[in-house]
Parts: C-alpha cells; structure tokens; sequence
C-alpha cells in the first residue's frame, strides 16, 4: 500500500455522474473491508431533502456548501484511521476547496466513463440536476475532464460490470 493511503486510508472515486462511482464504490469497499460513504446520501439524509430538491430550494452554490462540510467530515474521520471508500458527486472534486482536501489526505481515482455510456446509464433519471438541459450536460462533461484527470489514477470504465471495475482498481499499484 503506498505511504499517502497509510497514513490517511481513504480512497475517494471522482468522475462524472453515471459514470458508477457509488455502484463501484460499494463492491470495492466491501472487498477491501473498509466502509463506504456517497456524500451525496449523506447530504439527502442530513438535509431531509434529495440534491434536486436542494438545488431548486437553495441552489447550486448552498449545495455546495453542504458538500463541503460533509467532504471535510469525512476526510477528518479517516485522518482518523478509519478507513474509507468514499463517493464524491460529480462536481465536488472540480471544486478547489474539496480538491485540496482528499488529494492531502487519501488516494482519488477517477472513473472515466464515455459520454455514450453516461446517457444510457441516466436516462430517465430526473434526480441529476445539472442533467436536465442537454447542451449544458454535454459542455459540463467536457469541461470537468481536465479536472478529473487530475487524479492519482485513472480506470477505463468500459462496462457495466462492478466487480471488472473493482479488479482494475485492486490492480493498481497502491495496494
């Protein structure tokens, strides 16, 4: 295991949304022991409320606000020694603040899915906001790349499988 996951063990999954980070998140964290958070469930469930709810209330930057506290919690919980898979929403890891807080203190892998694959997996959900006008959904993606691949590694998503995903992330080097 590589020193940065020693001495803070938490593993944040970055990508886009579709793109499985929750789905993959729980098979990993199962796999490797650790627990599993989705900061977004945890926001629905502290704030009563879904995301879209929250977005159309208070708006995108009071989510994002949310968002932060709950992504500093954790990160402070796993500076504690408890390890942890965690699942960012599609936009906390382009955020600077949150940014600087998991890259100092976890591993993030990003799950880079194509865009193809995306509007499958979404489709008819009306529970992504930032999904609802299709020309903005598109530029969104490609903006959000850049700052995706920031991560400390990268995994292909080209399935639908959890468990090929999870192979190709225990295969990486920082285990």
């Amino acid at each position: 295991m590589i020193l940065k996951l020693k001495r803070t063990p938490g593993l944040y999954l970055v990508g886009f949304m579709g793109s499985g980070k929750t789905t993959v998140g729980r098979a990993l964290a199962e796999e490797l022991g650790w627990s599993f958070v989705d900061i977004d469930t945890e926001i629905e469930a502290k704030e009563k409320q879904n995301i879209t709810d929250i977005f159309q209330a208070r708006g995108e930057e009071a989510f994002r606000e949310l968002e932060r506290k709950e992504i500093a919690a954790r990160v402070a919980a796993i500076e504690k020694g408890k390890p942890c898979v965690v699942s960012l929403g599609g936009g906390a890891s382009v955020q600077p603040t949150n940014w600087e807080l998991i890259q100092n203190n976890g591993v993030t892998v990003w799950l880079d899915c194509s865009i193809d694959r995306i509007e499958r997996r979404i489709a008819g959900d009306s529970t992504r906001p930032l999904a609802a006008n299709r020309e903005y959904f598109y530029r969104l993606f490609d903006d959000r790349r850049p700052l995706y691949a920031r991560a400390d590694y990268h995994i292909e998503v080209d399935c639908d499988d959890p468990s090929e995903i999870v192979d190709k992330i225990m295969r990486l080097p920082l285990f």
